[in-house]
Order: structure tokens, then C-alpha cells, then sequence
């Protein structure tokens, strides 16, 4: 949730980011409606409590038994307003930073730099539904069987890729001298911790979800009624809440976290896209980063986050490009949104791999995570989260930009080492 004060003292500025993220400006204004009558009861409620320590210490039985009915109707209906309020409080995004630019979606996102050049071949590349099903490692066709739609078998080589991808990422996050080199890169002397290898839960409490502010949209979650649990979409939806109602002391952060998970989309707006290949699944593997931090941090982190990726693809000789999104193409609890889009020959163009999302304080306000500084005060700690490997979208690039004119995949040579083989077919 944004700061209460912010909202109060200059409700223009958030109303101004609710129509730059496509929202009502409108829920401002019904907040601080809302506000107004909590305040006005909260201190009537104060005043008619110590009007009641008056009457108790004159023994005035009953002017008191009167005061208290009179405070329990004020108090029940301060209740119903506090939640009205913390209802829209709660839908209410978060600030873009400065530096976002103004859109109403993904074709107004900004550019900031590309790295390798499409590769071009002198035969027409296959896609790699083409490819997969030919080698027999991607089998689409026994898995809309099995379990409809969205669905599929990563076989053979493929599935020993997608350990290599698990296994490379593992080594590079924890690796010391690598971090400390991508650190020094984005900030001279900046933190140089590794990151915990964690395998979170895959499902999650419905008041959890809704204080990670990530349960929305509900209609492309999936949902267990009999025990009330949420399947997760990424990793950092149960990484996020691991210091739920917490408070860390400074000279423990920054804290961070490489979550390995599989994740679950019902792809519900999505209906006539990508239905081809295993780009937009209904269950995926992914690879996600997760950090806690003093909020000075906050944004040479996610830039941190970044150089990470940017090594990552870098290491896998994949071309990309890294773009700032846009106000409309930003989730609600993000101040600052950063994709990386990896070059997919088939389809002529750069298509999403990676996102790294810069929250501020805004999670962790919902979630109560502080931090306790070095002079004894606490504060809210900002929080970024990260891809590190969306596995079936790297699988992807991978496969059609190794493609062979044989019909063949080539395997990166950061990745041989694991796949135990130079070439794939």
C-alpha cells in the first residue's frame, strides 16, 4: 500500500499515477472521503473515552453505563469504515518512479539498449514446436491428452537442458567473485552477497496472496475451494512473504533469494495467444530472484537484478534488448518495471523473457516486513523481485537461435557441461 501520509498531503500525485496505470483517479478521492470520516470518529472515540475515565472516577455509574453504549455504536461504525477504507487503500498502486515513462501499454514502452544482433541464417529456422517435435523432445500432442490445452512433455535433451539452465543459474548466483563483478559494475562497492537457493511453496493462503498484492487478476489463478489455497504464478509470490510480520535488523540485509518453482497460469486474457509451443503455458518453470533491502538500495538493486540477467543472456549468446515499460504496462505494486526481450527468429521479432520489478515500500507495507537500523529506528525495507530463467521462454530462444540447417540444436557451451553433449539430434 502507498504511504497514508503521501495520500493525504498530496493525493494529486497519486491520482495522477492511478490514471497513468489505467485505474479510476477517482479511488483517491473515495479513500480520502473515507479517511476523513475515520479520523473525525477515531477522535470523537478518543474523546468520548476519556470523558468516560471522567465519569468513573466521579463514580457516576450511570452516565458511564451511557458512555459505553455510546462508544460501542461509534466504535462499530469506525470498524465499518476502516474497512471500506483499507478495502480501497488497498487497491490503490503504487508510484511510478520519475524515470517511467507515460503509456497506456506495452507498445509505449521505452528501449534503453540491445545487445547481439539477430542472427540471420541462409536457410528457413524452423520454430520450435517444428524442431522439438522432430528431435522428439517437445510432445504437445500427448499432453492435450492427458491434460488439455497449454500443456506439454519436455523429453530427452530437452528436459537434461532445462536442469543445465537450473543447475547454471545455481553456480553463477552463487558464486562470489561473479557477484562481486556484476555488483562492482552497477555500483562501485555495492553489496556483494550471493543469493539463498530456495524451493518455495507452490501454494498460498488467501490473505498472503492479498498482502503481496499479487492475487489479482483471480480470474488467472488457480484456486483449490476444499482447502482454500492458491496456486502460485512465480516463485516470489511465496518468496515475498518469507519475513511476513517481520522486522531484520540492518546489518543483515541485503537478504536474497534464487526461488525454483514450478508456476501456474490459467492464462484466462490470453485467449487466441500464442496458442502454438510451450510459450504461454498453463504450468512453467521459472528461476526467480527475490531481495530485501534498505530502502537507499532499493533501486541500484533491481538495476543489480538486471545486470544479472543482462549476464546471464549474455553468457548464452542470446541477442536481446532491455525496456523501461510504461506506466500502463506496470503491475500495481511496481514503482519501476524493467523486461528483457530475447530475439525469436520464427517470429521476426524480440518477445519477453524477463521482468524485474522494483516495489519501493509498497509490498512491505502490506506485508509488515522492517528493518531495524543501525540507530535504533525502523522503517519499511523495499523489496525487488527478479526472473532469473522463465524456463520454457529461454528453452525457446535457445532452440531456435542454435537451430542448425539439419534440423539440429546446437547447445550453448555454458550449458555443454551439464547436457553432456555439444549438439542436440
Amino acid at each position: 500500500m502507498i504511504d497514508i501520509e503521501i495520500l493525504r498531503k498530496d493525493p494529486a500525485k497519486v491520482r495522477a499515477a492511478a490514471k497513468n496505470k489505467n485505474h479510476d483517479p477517482k479511488i483517491v478521492d473515495e479513500f480520502l472521503k473515507l479517511d476523513d470520516e475515520w479520523r473525525k470518529l477515531a477522535k470523537e472515540i478518543g474523546e468520548k473515552r476519556a470523558e468516560q475515565k471522567k465519569l468513573s472516577e466521579k463514580r457516576d455509574i450511570e452516565g458511564g453505563k451511557r458512555m459505553k453504549e455510546e462508544l460501542k455504536g461509534l466504535e462499530e461504525k469506525v470498524a465499518e469504515i476502516e474497512k471500506k477504507r483499507e478495502t480501497i487503500w488497498r487497491v490503490i498502486p503504487n508510484i511510478p518512479s520519475d524515470d517511467t515513462p507515460v503509456g497506456k501499454n506495452d507498445l509505449e514502452n521505452k528501449v534503453l539498449r540491445m545487445q547481439g544482433e539477430p542472427k540471420k541464417f541462409d536457410f528457413e529456422p524452423k520454430d520450435h514446436v517444428a524442431l522439438g517435435e522432430s528431435l522428439g523432445i517437445i510432445d504437445m500432442e500427448s499432453a492435450g491428452k492427458i491434460s488439455g490445452n497449454r500443456f506439454t512433455f519436455l523429453k530427452g535433451d530437452l528436459a537434461r537442458m532445462e536442469f543445465a539452465l537450473i543447475q547454471y543459474a545455481l553456480e553463477t548466483l552463487s558464486n562470489v567473485k561473479v557477484i562481486e563483478s556484476i555488483a562492482n559494475g552497477v555500483k562501485p562497492g555495492y553489496h556483494a552477497g550471493t543469493f539463498m537457493p530456495v524451493v518455495p511453496p507452490v501454494m498460498i493462503r488467501p490473505e498472503v496472496f492479498e498482502r503481496m498484492g499479487r492475487l489479482e487478476p483471480k480470474e488467472d489463478r488457480y484456486h483449490i475451494p476444499s482447502d482454500d489455497l492458491w496456486l502460485i504464478g512465480s516463485a516470489e509470490h511465496t518468496l515475498g512473504p518469507l519475513h511476513m510480520d517481520q522486522t531484520i535488523p540492518e546489518e543483515k540485509l541485503p537478504i536474497r533469494y534464487l526461488g525454483f518453482s514450478t508456476a501456474f497460469r490459467r492464462e484466462a486474457g490470453s485467449y487466441g495467444k500464442d496458442v502454438r509451443g510451450i510459450l504461454r503455458l498453463h504450468q512453467f518453470d521459472k528461476l526467480e530472484l527475490e531481495s530485501f533491502t534498505v530502502p537507499e538500495d532499493g533501486m541500484t538493486e533491481q538495476e543489480f537484478f538486471v545486470a544479472i540477467q543482462e549476464y546471464l543472456m549474455w553468457s548464452l549468446e542470446l541477442p536481446y534488448q532491455v525496456v523501461m515499460c510504461c506506466t500502463g504496462d506496470q503491475g500495481d505494486p511496481d514503482a519501476r518495471h524493467l523486461d528483457i526481450e530475447t530475439w525469436i527468429p520464427s517470429q521476426k521479432k524480440y518477445r519477453e523473457t524477463h521482468s524485474a520489478d522494483y516495489m519501493s515500500d509498497y509490498q512491505a507495507r502490506r506485508l509488515g516486513t522492517r528493518v531495524k537500523r543501525k540507530d535504533g529506528k525502523t522503517e519499511l525495507v523495499h523489496m525487488n523481485d527478479a526472473t532469473a530463467f522463465a524456463i520454457g521462454r529461454t528453452l525457446i530462444a535457445i532452440m531456435e537461435n542454435y537451430q542448425t540447417k539439419e534440423g539440429k540444436i546446437k547447445v550453448p557451451k555454458v550449458l555443454q557441461k551439464y547436457v553432456g553433449k555439444e549438439v542436440i539430434g
